[in-house]
């Protein structure tokens, strides 16, 4: 199943946006300028308060107003996905309620982290999601982070029992995992990894959910498209480049401070983190610089470029 609720397809090339800092508040104006440039860059869906985003930092004020303002200034433009996934169900619970009624367009739910719940307590989790919203939900599996894998059998049942879990955000890097699940269940699967993103739709797979978007959006545009296509022939080069991107700079640290640097070094943010992220080391900026040199993306040209509009 592609389809979400007011007839959007839930595929494509997704970003998962960024929060830009500055001065130790969240960046609003920069914060507009990036979902311009999103949109302006062919981003088919916009997701907000992901791990990217540095979502455990941000107050509940901040969550709901940085929702609030990603989905006004798309406008109907581009659809949002917002993360509502915490350690805690009850929370979990009314924080999809909440995107809901601010309007989001579907739901991106990690797995409970630190907890390592039971295979049945996944479920359970998720089932108490599914049944308090009609909101499409993506599952997240990404047990690097979380500490627990959503296995197939709970995804299976999940899709079975509950029509309004769609799709499920596949960071485990386990590919053989994705044959397994696609020839048990309709699920959608999107990409959590950028250098994944074309092996994994070779295997079925229906877009990505990516950080390397936020800085190259056209690029993973373009790849996206190319593997929906099926053209091998234009989806390799692209894939090439966007492995090289995201290895290059993922090395340096965890997400979301790589693509943070870059995205400074480019001119598209302030540079800035909150705690208890802080910025990389000098080795670590000048080897992120050195990939974005390579692939010419550099201050004042980055993808798509960061274009001024009335931040009003």
């Amino acid at each position: 199943m592609e389809t979400t609720h007011k007839n959007i397809e839930l595929r494509g090339s997704m970003t998962a946006l960024i929060t830009p800092f500055a001065g130790g508040e969240v960046d609003w104006p920069c914060l507009k300028r990036l979902v311009d440039r999103q949109i302006s860059g062919g981003t088919d869906w916009l997701v907000a308060l992901g791990t990217t985003a540095e979502s455990p930092t941000l107050t509940r004020n901040e969550r709901g107003k940085l929702l609030d303002v990603v989905i006004a200034r798309a406008k109907g433009q581009c659809p949002v996905m917002a993360g509502t996934g915490s350690n805690n169900t009850a929370d979990t619970v009314e924080r999809t309620k909440r995107a809901a009624a601010a309007g989001a367009d579907a739901a991106l739910v990690v797995a409970p982290y630190y907890n390592r719940p039971t295979p049945e307590g996944l479920f359970r989790h998720y089932a108490a999601v599914a049944e308090s919203v009609e909101l499409p939900i993506v599952l997240y599996n990404v047990p690097a982070r979380t500490g627990v894998n959503i296995n197939n059998d709970v995804v299976v049942r999940l899709r079975e029992r509950f029509p309004n879990i769609v799709a499920i955000k596949d960071a485990t890097g386990n590919v053989d995992s994705i044959t397994d699940l696609r020839t048990r269940c309709d699920i959608a699967v999107l990409s959590g990894d950028d250098a994944l993103t074309w092996p994994m739709m070779s295997l079925g797979a229906v877009g990505v959910i990516s950080v390397v978007a936020n800085i190259a959006p056209s690029l993973m545009k373009s790849l996206v498209t190319a593997g929906l296509r099926g053209d091998r022939s234009a989806v390799l080069p692209l894939h090439r480049k966007v492995h090289d991107i995201a290895i290059g700079i993922g090395r340096y640290g965890p997400n979301p401070l790589p693509i943070k640097t870059g995205m400074a070094q480019a001119g598209l943010i302030v540079e800035e983190f909150r705690l208890p992220l802080c910025p990389l080391d000098a080795e670590a900026r000048a080897g992120i610089a050195e990939v974005l040199h390579r692939h010419e993306i550099t201050e004042g040209s980055a993808d798509g470029g960061c274009p001024e509009h009335d931040d009003g």
